[in-house]
Parts: C-alpha cells; structure tokens; sequence
C-alpha cells in the first residue's frame, strides 16, 4: 500500500471514528437487515447489539410510523439517492425516540449497492416540546368567548370560599373580592385606597410585620404567614395569608396579590384547648402540692418566677410560655410519697428521704410518654429540678449545662418560694436570710449564671410574690 494509500485510509478511519463519537450510527445489507450498530445505537434503543445483528430495522419500528413512509424510504435508497427525514422509533422497554436520519447507499466499485449507513441525531427532546407546545396552542385557540366563561366560573368558585386582597407595591389596596368584605365587614368602598396594615392586630404593627412581608416580596417568592386582622366591629379574625407578588412582562412587581384562608375557629379552639390543658395541669400541681400542706399559690408563684428568669435570661417568648405552663407539675410525683413522710414534722430518716426523692422519677414517669409539649415539658422539669449544678443533686446526679434549663430555672423558683414559706417542718425565712443562702449555694446547688440574674432583679421578683400570696 502507498503511502497515499495510507493516509487515505487513516484518514478515512478518524472520519468514521469522529461520526461513531457522535452520532447515532447503523448499517444493513442491501436488504435491510442490520450488519452494524454503534454504542450509540445501542444506548438510544435499550437493545444489545447481539440483539440487533441479524435483525430487521423494523425491530425499532414505532407503531405511529405509517408503512407508506417506509415505502417511500425504500424506494429513494434502492434508486441510490440518499433519504433524509425524521423517525419517531420505540425503544426496548416500549418508550419512544425521534431521530433526524439521513441513509445513504453504499456502492461497490461496480457502481452496485452493497449496503445503506444510516446517521441519526436524537431530537426527541425538542419533538416533545414541539408536541407540548401544540397541545398548548389548541387549547389557546379555543372559542375566545367560551374561555371567558370558564374564566369566570373559576373566579366566581374561588371568591365564594376564598378572601382576596390587592394592593400596590406600598400595601395600599386597591381590590378586595366579596368573601373579604363580608369577613371583615366593611364596604369595598371603605378598603380601596387605604394601606392594609391598618387591618392588621395591634401586635403586628408593633413589630412591622406587613414591611418585612413588603421586603420578602421584593425577591418574587411567595410569603406565608398567619395574621390576625381587626374587623370593623373590632372582632379579631385569623387568616392564613399567602401573599403572592405580581409581575408585568419585564418581570418588575407591580402589584401583591393576597389570598386568605379564614382559620378563627381553629385557631380559638386550639387556645381553648390550651387554655384547657393549661388549667388541667394546674390543678394536677395543686393536688401534688396540697398532698405536702403547701398552696395552690406556691405553684403559681413558681409558675410566674420561673417565667421572669427564663425571659430575663433570654429564652424565647415560646420558650417562657411553655415553661410557665409545664412548672405547675413539677412535684407531681408527691401523689405517690405517703403522708406519713409528707407531713413529718421533724427531720426525716435515710429510708424516709429515700422515699421522699423518689418523687421526682415518679413524676417524670407520669408524665414522660406525652406526645404534647407541655406535658413533655413538665416530665423534663420533674426528673430534673433537684438536680444541682455541682452535681450532688438526684435522681442522676447531673451538673452544669447537662441539667436542663427549664430544671435549672425552676430550682431556683422552686427553693425561692419554699424557703419564704411555712412548711410542716419549718417556719417561713426572712428575706435577708434567703438572699444569703443563694449567694452562698450559687455554683454549688444553682446555676451562678441564673442565680445573679435573679437576685439582681428581686424587684420583679417580690412583685410576683406580693401578688399571690396565700
């Protein structure tokens, strides 16, 4: 061989190389069976390539692809002129592809055909799209008047169940649909032209809610919020608020869109039943308390000290709350200690203290199976508000921050009001005496960090105790 010869042939080899990297690639005798399959091949149709050697090219064949289109091919590839068009085959697992194909002959030194190549791109990605894209015009050209008609029905269905407001960029209103009007019972006279925040609770414009939801609109993202808004007559109304920004064809905000769902009565019913388990929780405190001679007004003195020091100590709101809520049950687990160990007047023995600890894991085991937070709350607060910050407190003798802040803080709370208060096996301690007795315990029985808050604002703290007492 030459070496023209050899540089045509190396040549030829890259080309054919070049087309087999990036196309998809086929060959069959002069009679359509396949001869030649390229990975690619393989990959787009899910066969083998021992699958299809041997086989005819109907094997790909998709059922939508009329037979005469296939008579035609044959017809333009058996004259010797090349076909070019596009083919929508199936696939092994049954899913489909289209393919723009060109297939030329292969002609033999005689000028004889011997076998058709066939080049194919996938383009079904862009077929699908075309398809999507008609389905959408058709629907789109439908009778201009009967899509009003839907339109207006959808409108009509959702203003009946749904409150909707509009307002500009500056929260002035300026559309509020019949269900709002009707919730909030003004005339769209009396809305239109005002700014929405004056709709809203007292507690929202405190804290500026409706300009931190005009700034998180400003990124085009949908808000969701629950808001309680004041009706005319000064009813409050719960609505969950979804508030939706609206942008023209430069995809500037020029309006937001408010969609209201009113939720009053579920919202009232959750408080009830809140305030229901708050009531039940502090009754069940008075029952273990009462059980040791103590009041009703040591639980709530506990209660209210214990919500002070969590928020001067910069727990959160909720946090405060839920611990204001749970305290009351922290000596629950009395209900099991007998009386004659509750109400001995002198000191008690080594059993008898023994018995007396139990208290607290008895406690935490009435209460520690609750799937609701207060009553979890509780639990945690029983099985730790004896335990100290040096560690030599019970049940588990834990220390530090590994004693849960709620126990922490109701320690504090707890021993505040029992050493200020008459017991069967004491009298009652000045104040003076008290204040001592944890400046010398911080660090060893209480919290340093909770007992200086404390004692530095015994102000509030003598307020409470003022306020309720037995």
């Amino acid at each position: 061989m030459s070496r023209e010869d050899k540089n045509e042939t190396l040549i030829l080899e890259q080309y054919k190389n070049i087309v087999d990297r990036s196309a998809i690639v086929s060959k069959t005798d002069k009679f359509g069976i396949i001869t030649y399959v390229n990975n690619k091949f393989c990959e787009m149709s899910g066969y083998s390539e021992e699958e299809l050697i041997g086989m005819p090219h109907n094997i790909i064949r998709h059922p939508d692809m009329p037979s005469a289109a296939f008579e035609e091919l044959w017809k333009i590839i058996q004259s010797g002129k090349a076909w070019f068009g596009k083919v929508k085959n199936r696939k092994k697992d049954g899913s489909l592809y289209y393919v723009d194909t060109v297939i030329n002959p292969i002609f033999d030194s005689n000028g004889e055909i011997i076998e058709y190549i066939a080049i194919r791109h996938d383009i079904t990605e862009l077929e699908q799209y075309k398809e999507l894209l008609r389905d959408e015009l058709t629907i789109k050209n439908k009778n201009i008047e009967e899509n009003i008609s839907y339109h207006q029905q959808y409108e009509d269905a959702v203003s009946a169940a749904t409150a909707v407001l509009k307002t500009d960029t500056f929260n002035i209103i300026t559309y509020a649909n019949s269900k709002f009007c009707e919730l909030m019972g003004y005339d769209i006279e009396d809305l239109v032209g005002i700014n929405c925040t004056q709709l809203r609770d007292e507690k929202h414009r405190l804290i500026l809610d409706c300009e931190k939801i005009k700034d998180e609109l400003k990124n085009k993202e949908m808000v969701n919020l629950i808001l309680t808004n004041s009706t005319k007559n000064g009813d409050k109304l719960h609505l969950n608020t979804f508030f939706y920004p609206i942008v023209d064809c430069n995809l500037n905000i020029i309006e937001h869109l408010q969609i209201m769902y009113d939720i009053t009565e579920i919202i009232n019913l959750n408080n009830e039943i809140a305030d229901t388990q708050k009531e039940i929780i502090n009754k069940m405190g008075e029952i273990g308390e009462s059980r040791s001679k103590e009041t009703g007004s040591h639980v709530k003195r506990v209660s209210e000290y214990s919500k002070e020091l969590a928020l001067l100590a910069g727990l959160s709101k909720e946090d405060a709350d839920l611990l204001y809520a749970a305290s009351p049950m922290h000596d629950i687990g009395k209900i099991g200690i007998p009386d004659s160990i509750l109400h001995k007047p002198g000191q008690l023995d080594d059993n008898e203290w023994l018995i007396m600890k139990s208290h607290s894991e008895a406690g935490y085991n009435i209460l520690k199976d609750s799937n609701r937070a207060i009553l979890k709350a509780a639990a945690t607060i029983a099985y730790t508000h004896h335990e100290k910050w040096d560690g030599s407190g019970y049940p588990n003798s834990l220390s530090g921050e590994d004693i849960h802040i709620f126990g922490r803080i109701t320690a504090i709370a707890d021993v505040f009001d029992a050493l200020g208060s008459d017991r069967v096996y004491k009298k009652a301690w000045k104040l003076d005496t008290i204040i001592d007795f944890f400046e010398i315990e911080k660090s060893k029985h209480f919290d340093p960090v909770l007992t200086e808050i404390f004692l530095e604002n015994m102000d509030k703290i003598l307020y409470i105790r003022d306020s309720y007492k037995d």
